[in-house]
């Protein structure tokens, strides 16, 4: 689906000023990048945004682009409402557009260092307690009709911090409950081995004897996570199933599958775990993305700061 709604907005950009160029930067992001469908999808928006401002302006081609023009772009999306992550996000899209159009010789100038884009403040990761992540993966009930799914799927989100998407990606070779890890394909399709616990063992387990088997098609493959029609699970599918069993837990509206990921983070780092060790299992590039969540764990810091100083 989400290729198909890539191709579409290609064409959709075709027609607008720069769109050529665009639909080019993009194609180059996938075989040369090896980004994400996701991801490209979000650079295309963006892109599309950029088009539209640069067809209201009368901008035809990339070389005309000047930095007053992107600093008005900016200045619309704020009119617009756009959020600061939002515009932030469009500007990276349009400075790497620029860069690729010097890089093959379309552009001349390469401004885009130059340009500064909103500064944002670091948002802390909302994270559920220890007690609340237990709740909610003893929510999925016998009585449920995809029970053994829905508890597998929340026990390896838990267990190995993958993204949604990741996790709607696995296949039945990527896992090897034997040994205890799973073989998941991140961000750029670098891929990483994330250890299994044993709670997810036994769910996989108990998912791949007695549910999927029932759930399976010829078309189906070797994907893990199956619908009841047979068809891989996509990642809006592992985010509703996250939603509908987070408010049976009485959990709040903000609790998704990526909050799953900063508890495993969290929780992890909260025992003791080394920061490098973490960084490597959540598929982080920079260590410093995995440093935001040694400021959540409020409980160690007041356990540590009332061990060691000396008026705690």
């Amino acid at each position: 689906m989400s290729s198909l709604q890539l191709t579409q907005l290609k064409g959709k950009l075709r027609v607008l000023p720069l769109g050529g160029t665009a639909v080019d930067f993009l194609n180059y992001l996938s075989v040369e990048g090896g980004l994400s469908v996701n991801t490209l999808l979000g650079y295309g928006r963006d892109l599309m945004m950029f088009g539209s401002f640069c067809r209201l302006h009368r901008i035809e081609r990339l070389c005309d682009v000047r930095p007053e023009h992107i600093y008005d772009f900016l200045r619309s999306l704020g009119k617009a409402g756009r959020a600061e992550a939002s515009i932030k996000r469009a500007l990276v899209a349009v400075k790497m557009l620029l860069r690729f159009g010097v890089a093959t010789g379309i552009a001349a100038d390469d401004f885009a260092t130059l340009i500064d884009g909103p500064k944002l403040w670091q948002r802390l990761p909302t994270v559920a307690g220890k007690e609340k992540v237990l709740q909610l993966l003893q929510a999925p009930t016998p009585e449920d009709p995809y029970y053994l799914r829905d508890k597998a799927l929340l026990e390896l989100l838990y267990a190995t911090g993958c993204r949604a998407s990741e996790a709607a990606g696995l296949r039945t070779p990527d896992l090897n409950l034997t040994i205890g890890y799973v073989r998941c394909l991140g961000k750029g399709r670098k891929e990483r081995v994330i250890p299994l616990g044993r709670s997810a063992i036994a769910a996989l387990t108990e998912y791949l004897r007695d549910c999927r088997p029932g759930l399976a098609k010829p078309f189906s493959g070797d994907s893990l996570f199956l619908s009841r029609t047979g068809r891989k699970l996509d990642r809006i599918d592992v985010w509703r199933i996250v939603k509908h069993y987070a408010l049976r837990a009485g959990m709040s509206a903000n609790m998704t599958a990526h909050t799953l990921r900063h508890c495993f983070a969290t929780h992890l780092l909260s025992g003791g775990a080394d920061l490098r060790a973490v960084q490597e299992m959540l598929g982080h590039a920079s260590v410093s993305t995995t440093q935001i969540y040694t400021h959540v764990d409020s409980d160690r810091l007041r356990a540590i700061h009332k061990k060691f100083h000396p008026r705690g």
